[in-house]
Parts: structure tokens; sequence; C-alpha cells
């Protein structure tokens, strides 16, 4: 088999790992909150400590890709992410757990930030679009296969096992990269952006600590406010500083392209919207509607088995029609989906979300696969590690940022809506923002078993009333963020931006042109 092959199989693999992780992972959530005894705040980080590393070290890796070589680095990912999943595996506390989380986020930011490279080193401009294709079909499978697979390990032998999972995979992909894959590196490196990456981490711990802070105490809390703050300020030196430097990690020159500034809107809004929401569906699911993970994960199988089979029509669709007619329709659906899912209420069967499932998922589906273009697209060869780091972290940052953020909003809204509804119960009344910490900690049987008797039944209908109130808020604040990215996509995105030759020189046609003509994508 061709070595390019070879280099699609491996890089599919790995990014098969790090992707269902996404998934997998949160349909198991519950069990995981039950057995290690974890709060909420502690769930949120079992998923923002993975995404927030990954939106941390994807540019710095990117940068020790390109100078120490990008086969090295995703086989040094591969080892790491599987060495991460057997610890996380192992955790007997919710501590061990986020630390083996990031360790897993700093695998997968080695393998994230050299797998487009390294398609795009392997194949020829004239096929890399089928190579795009099949990398976008396999990470939408993973997607798909996340929540039944997790739900079915679950049930039938323990959560441990939707991590212990990645080690054949992990190790089947390492023996194909250190054997077939062609090793490739910038023409011209630059050293390591260390400063940029002290200021970029800081900002983003600091911002997302201090709102999954606010979820469970206010916005107006003295350490939320610092936190938010310091994080601020960190971004905005951030910036600053990469304006400055010689050689920046995060390239700004990058965003005079407006493909590549509404392909980074669109990964962003994509990941803060449909997969953020993965998290408190499956919160819903599960411990509103009382399903276990693998019904949950049956559930959701609708939205994921929706975005497989998009994909696979969008992989044809994007070698003949042009991206943006993709990704704006999709993340327009994504939106309308969303939106079809609000309207529930204490009474409503899961049947409710279905139709919103499916248009849902359909969207991403057709979002996925040409994404990819709108980074490596539009840059030369060696500037490709750069131009799809900056576009995964705006991914990363989409979703460690919008758990956090939805979480307050959930919180706060939960904490008024209880307060409301018991503010005639004798016993009850003035405890709404006790009741919604326990619900938030996931005893909310243990909330309902310690209630007087005569209350019990009142208080089990407020707590469902009041999450699925809550949950009303987010598809809506969730659906308004998807149309956002779909408008930005269909005004930035341009077919004239991709760079159709080997020389890395763009099409010379009239910009009337665009959107009319099939491009390489």
């Amino acid at each position: 088999m061709d070595r390019k092959w070879w280099t699609l199989l491996a890089v599919c693999a790995g990014s098969f790992m790090l992707l269902l992780d996404v998934t997998i992972v949160v349909v198991a959530l519950p069990e995981i909150q039950g057995s290690l005894g974890a709060g909420f705040a502690e769930v949120q980080w079992v998923v923002d400590a993975y995404a927030l590393t990954l939106a941390a070290l994807l540019l710095t890796t990117g940068s020790l890709a390109d100078r120490y070589g990008r086969r090295r680095l995703f086989a040094l990912g591969l080892g790491v992410f599987t060495a991460g999943s057997v610890l996380c595996g192992l955790a007997q506390s919710p501590l061990m757990l986020i630390v083996s989380r990031c360790g897993q986020g700093v695998g997968g930011a080695m393998m994230y930030s050299t797998s487009l490279a390294l398609l795009a080193h392997g194949f020829p401009r004239s096929e890399r679009a089928v190579a795009f294709s099949v990398w976008g079909a396999v990470t939408g499978a993973a997607v798909a296969l996340g929540p039944i697979l997790g739900g079915a390990l679950t049930n039938g032998l323990s959560w441990r096992w939707i991590f212990l999972v990645n080690i054949p995979v992990g190790a089947l992909a390492l023996v194909v990269t250190l054997g077939k894959v062609e090793e490739s590196r910038a023409p011209r490196v630059a050293r390591p952006d260390w400063t940029g990456f002290g200021l970029l981490t800081g900002g983003l711990v600091g911002l997302v600590y201090g709102l999954i802070r606010a979820s469970e105490n206010s916005w107006g809390d003295t350490a939320v406010v610092a936190c938010l703050t310091a994080g601020a300020v960190l971004l905005v030196a951030f910036v600053i500083v990469e304006s400055r430097v010689a050689h920046p990690m995060f390239d700004l020159s990058l965003f005079r392209t407006p493909t590549f500034v509404g392909g980074s809107i669109a990964a962003f809004t994509m990941n803060a919207s449909l997969f953020a929401m993965f998290l408190y569906l499956v919160i819903y699911l599960q411990d509103v509607l009382g399903y276990s993970s693998l019904g949950a994960g049956l559930r959701l199988l609708i939205i994921t088995g929706a975005l497989l089979v998009a994909a696979a029509v969008a992989g044809r669709l994007s070698e003949r029609v042009p991206i943006r007619l993709l990704i704006g329709p999709g993340l327009a659906l994504v939106g309308i989906g969303l939106f079809l899912m609000a309207g529930l209420h204490g009474d409503s069967s899961w049947t409710h979300l279905v139709p919103g499932f499916v248009v849902a998922g359909v969207g991403a589906g057709l979002v996925n696969p040409p994404l990819a273009a709108t980074a490596i697209g539009v840059v030369t060869p060696d500037r490709s590690g750069t131009a799809s780091g900056v576009n995964s972290t705006f991914r990363q940052v989409g979703i460690a940022t919008s758990v956090a953020v939805l979480a307050s909003v959930l919180s706060s809204s939960l904490h008024r809506d209880l307060d409301h509804r018991l503010a005639g119960v004798p016993g009850l009344r003035g405890h709404g923002g006790q009741i919604a910490a326990g619900v938030r900690q996931g005893d909310t049987g243990k909330v309902i078993a310690g209630a007087p008797p005569q209350q019990r039944g009142v208080l089990a209908a407020a707590i469902r009333d009041g999450f699925a109130a809550g949950l009303d808020n987010l598809l809506v604040i969730t659906g308004v963020v998807a149309c956002v990215g779909a408008v930005c996509a269909l005004v930035l995105i341009r077919s004239r931006d991709i760079i159709t030759s080997e020389t890395g020189e763009q099409p010379k046609r009239p910009p009337a042109a665009d959107g009319l003509r099939t491009v390489a994508r």
C-alpha cells in the first residue's frame, strides 16, 4: 500500500481515538460522579481539563512539530495519550482523573496539531480533498460511536473501560506511524514562543476557572472576578505580544484571510453550541428522565448517526460545491435543531428532542468534513501546522468556555426557578439554592428522599420542571451561537482564498466567480 494511505490510516486512527473521548466520556459522567464522589464543578473539569490542555498546547506543539518533526511528535502524542488513558482508567479520586485527563490533553495536542499537516504533506493538493473528507468522516464516526460505546461499556463493564479501550487503538496507530509515515518539517524553523505559550495558558485557565467557579458561587464572588480579570488581562497581553514578536506561535497574519477567519469562527461556534450541549443533554436524560448510560447513549445516537450520514454526503459534495455552502447552512441547521429541542417542560418525554436531534446532527455532519480546508487550504505547506493549530485551538476554546458558561447559566436558572416554585411549600421555602446545589452534585435522589414524605412529590416535580426550564435556556443560547457562526461562515468564507497549486498560488479569477466554480478543497 502506498505510504500516503498508511499516513491516512495512522492519522485517522489517532484522531478517532482522541475525538472518541469527547462523547464517550460525557455519557459516563453521572457514573463517574457517583463512583468517585465528584461535585458538579469537578465533573465540568473532567471535560474542560482535556479541552483546555488541548487549547493551550496546540499552537506550541505545532511549532515543536515544525522544528523536530511532525511524525515524531505525532508518535510521541500517541504514546502520551495512551498512557494518560491508562491513568484515567485507574483513577481513584476526582483529582487523579482530572490530572490524567490533562495528560490525555497533552498527548491529544501533539496529535491534533500535526494530523492535518501530516495529511497535507503526504497527499498532493489534487488528492487532499479525498484525504480531508475521509478524515472528516472518521472523526464524525468517532463522535457518532462515542455515546453508544460509552453507554455499553459503562453499563456492561465499568466507566473505567471508556478510557482503557484506547490502548489497542493507540498501539496500532503507533506501530503504523513509526513504520510507515514519512517525516516532515517546516523548511524555516523558528524558536518556540514560550512567552506566548505562558500567556495563553494562564489566560485560558484563569478564564475557565472563573467561569466554573461562578456556576458554584456568583458572578460577584471575589475569586470569580479576580480570575476572570486576570484571564482577560493575560489574553490581551498574549495578543499584544504575538503582534510584536518576530516568530509568534499565534500568527495573527492568518486573520488577514477572510476564509481563515470564517473557518475559525465556525470551528468555535460548532463546538460551543451542539458539542457543549452534549454534557447537559446527558444529565437531563440520565438524572432527570432516569435513563441508564446505555439508554442515554442510544438516544444520543440519533444525533451522532445523523452526523455520520451527513458527513459522508458532505465529503462527496465538497468536491462539487463551495465549502461555505456546506459550513454556513450546516451551522444554521445546528441552530435550528437546538431551537427545535427547546420548549421542554416537566412532563416532556425524550421524544420531544428527536426532531431537533436529527436536524442538528445533519447540520454538524455538513460542517465537519470541509472545515479543515478553511485552515489548511488557505496557506502554503510550510504554514500548515500553524494554521491547523490555530483552527483546532478555536475548537477547544469553544467547548471549554461554553461548558463553563452554560453551567453558570443553568445553575442560576435552576436556583431562581426552584425558589419560585417552592415559595408556597412549607419547609422548602427559601431552600432553592441548597436544593439546586444538591441537584448539581448528582444527589437528586438524596435531596428528594431528605424532604418530608408529603412534600417529596412536589419537590420532585419542581426539580424536573426547573431543570427543563434551565435546559431550555441553554438550548436557546447555543442555538443563537450556532446561527451567528452560520452567518459569519456565509459572509467570510470565499472559494478564491483556497490555494489550488503545489506552489502555493491562489487561483487567478475574478471575485465574481467566487462560490460558482468548483475548486480543490
